[in-house]
């Protein structure tokens, strides 16, 4: 009996085990089956996001271009196709190879009619100071790397060629010394020959000395009409129609808003056109209003306009997919992303908003840390006039601040100059606000996003207006009771680090200050800039004696509070010299100030031990010196001259 009793047990624990491992291979086969399926899902969303990306950032820069080509196959791109990427072979170039970074191209679009690409070619071989600014073409049906043919030239800078569908015509942005594209461009059309020649020209915007505008952003409709922003009349960059027939620019809608922004970088789009079934022409568009940024999609033919219902508040590029975009955004609480915004059938409503890649993917685990910035307004030294910041309140919710205390302020001046604060997550200003810090980012006068005026308001006054707004900002923000008037500290870095020296030597506000690769000298600056900016100053300063009166190196002597500088060895924009000058006389005269010198490192710092590491000593200079508080971090300070 034993025996048999026992055989049982042994035929049910059979039985059991049987079970189990027919469940293990059914549940292996089901997470198999949801791996591959996840798999799939991941290769698909890759891909996608891969061609948004390269939508998004359709401009090509580098030394010399390349075709990625599959296998053996030659460099030569089929005649229905544009350059495509892929990931299972080695670039062949396109271009010749002319050594180092004597020849750059960038901002090119395909041309189906010629097999060849269009783009802006920089040529550095006879000056790198001068270099000289094309548009070339670059024939792809060749297998040898031959040199490029000339299109346009003659002026000192070109943008955005862009072919419309038939290629019959071109489109073009040009501008010359001084002027920054901003200030004023032209846009041109020319018509393209049998043989490939840009002919018969004409300047659609930009040509009329009476009218100061700086069109940009130029795009062909699928009908073959070409569109375009510029900020004529208004001094807002709106959306503009040019009618071929007539010669005349029409306005296509109508705001006090910025559709475009300035044109620092190649490749930026504002705005494309909606894929529709029927003759009507739908734009989807980003424009700035007030400190937001809106997406938008504009009826042509109705001229009205329909805004999406979108968590970003910044936008920066768009391109249109199908019933859908896909938007380069961010928020408050939205690190630098891109998005799929899905449209209804009648293209005004948003039914879907998905975020396909983001820049940060566990930002948003910190949300409750997040201090939201609030778009204030304050007034300037001109009566009924006014400026803006973005003010960031101290917020952690894991600690309260003392009763009727308030907090120490950091003001940060904005590089450019012509540029914008954003208000936009960066969790280099939520470093501050989590440890008790208010913070402010102004858009002093002089920034872009508010129109022309408030642009120009810099011209011939760098130095003044932007430092008296800093300095209006900061003390509005005492007299509202929102900080401590005692424990006011500014940062900047570039012309943002002009701006906090020039704040620092000039007026008595701060407390302290901080300069990263901040210019001191402007006379300087010019002399060893770069040929896109070799005029920049001129029209921001003024004569030679403004250039030397708004310099703060030429008056170390006014210098009366505590600064910590942090410059980069190979800095090519603002030679080190220029922050040791500073950091010797403040030494010499007896204030607390620290030089934080980093090998390579250039004109902005790229290594992410030396970003953390300014951060945190930025914090503890400034809570050593002016807060009267240790940090909550672990972080050994730099040593500081005449303090330690």
């Amino acid at each position: 009996m034993g025996t048999q009793k026992e055989t049982s047990v042994a035929n049910d624990l059979q039985e059991q085990y049987e079970d189990l491992a027919a469940q293990q291979i059914d549940l292996r086969s089901v997470m198999e089956e949801k791996h591959l399926k996840l798999q799939a899902d991941m290769d698909k969303r890759q891909a996608e996001v891969l061609r948004i990306v390269n939508a998004l950032k359709d401009s090509v820069d580098g030394f010399h271009l390349h075709h990625q080509a599959r296998g053996n196959a030659s460099s030569s791109i089929p005649r229905d196709t544009g350059p495509s990427l892929t990931t299972d072979s080695a670039p062949l170039p396109l271009t010749p190879d002319y050594g180092g970074r004597s020849v750059c191209y960038a901002d090119g679009v395909f041309d189906s009619r010629f097999n060849r690409y269009v783009t802006v070619r920089e040529d550095q071989r006879e000056s790198g100071i001068n270099a000289i600014t094309t548009i070339v073409s670059i024939d792809l049906s060749s297998n040898s790397n031959q040199e490029p043919m000339l299109l346009v030239g003659g002026n000192d800078f070109y943008a955005s060629p862009r072919i419309d569908p038939k290629g019959d015509r071109m489109a073009w942005i040009e501008w010359g010394h001084p002027n920054m594209p901003w200030d004023r461009s032209e846009l041109w059309v020319g018509y393209i020959s049998d043989n490939g020649d840009v002919q018969n020209r004409i300047c659609v915007a930009g040509g009329d000395p009476t009218i100061v505008e700086s069109p940009t952003e130029p795009l062909w409709s699928s009908q073959g009409e070409l569109y375009f922003v510029t900020d004529r009349k208004s001094g807002f960059w709106n959306i503009y129609k040019w009618v071929e027939s007539s010669n005349e620019v029409l306005p296509v809608y109508s705001l006090d808003a910025e559709f475009t922004r300035p044109l620092w970088v190649f490749g930026m789009k504002s705005y494309d056109f909606l894929k529709s079934h029927d003759q009507d022409t739908l734009i989807a568009c980003s424009y700035r209003e007030n400190g937001k940024s809106y997406l938008g999609v504009l009826d042509v033919n109705l001229g009205k306009i329909s805004v999406l219902d979108i968590p970003f508040t910044d936008i920066n590029n768009i391109t249109s997919g199908v019933q859908s975009l896909y938007v380069e955004g961010a928020s408050a609480v939205h690190p630098s992303s891109i998005a799929k915004v899905t449209l209804d059938d009648q293209r005004t409503k948003v039914i879907d908003f998905k975020i396909m890649w983001s820049s940060s993917s566990v930002s948003e685990m910190y949300n409750s840390y997040y201090s939201r910035p609030e778009l204030m307004k304050f007034p300037t030294d001109v009566p009924g006039q006014c400026a803006y910041a973005y003010f960031y309140p101290p917020t952690n919710t894991d600690f309260q601040a003392s009763h009727g205390e308030t907090p120490p302020l950091l003001l940060r001046s904005h590089g450019g100059p012509t540029a914008e604060a954003r208000g936009c997550l960066n969790l280099s200003i939520q470093y501050w606000t989590s440890r008790g810090w208010a913070y402010v980012d102004v858009n002093y006068g002089g920034s872009t996003g508010y129109g022309r005026e408030y642009r120009e308001r810099l011209l011939g006054s760098w130095g003044i207006v932007d430092v008296n707004d800093c300095c209006n900002c900061a003390k509005f923000l005492v007299d509202s009771g929102r900080v401590d008037g005692e424990r006011l500290c500014i940062t900047g870095s570039s012309a943002g680090g002009y701006t906090t020296l020039a704040a620092l030597a000039f007026k008595d506000v701060f407390k302290a200050g901080a300069s990263l690769y901040g210019i001191g000298d402007l006379q300087l600056l010019r002399a060893e800039t770069h040929k896109f900016e070799s005029h920049y100053t001129d029209n921001l300063v003024g004569d030679e004696k403004a250039y030397f009166e708004r310099s703060p190196i030429n008056f170390v002597d006014h210098f009366s509070c505590p600064i910590i500088l942090f410059q980069g060895l190979e800095d090519k924009v603002v030679s080190p010299d220029q922050a040791r000058k500073i950091y010797q006389a403040l030494k010499e005269k007896g204030l607390p100030v620290a030089l934080v010198e980093y090998e390579g490192e250039q004109h902005g710092f790229r290594k992410a031990e030396n970003i953390k590491f300014t951060l945190e000593q930025q914090m503890v200079f400034f809570a050593r010196l002016v807060g009267h508080f240790e940090v909550a971090d672990e972080v050994t300070p730099v040593k500081i001259d005449n303090f330690d």
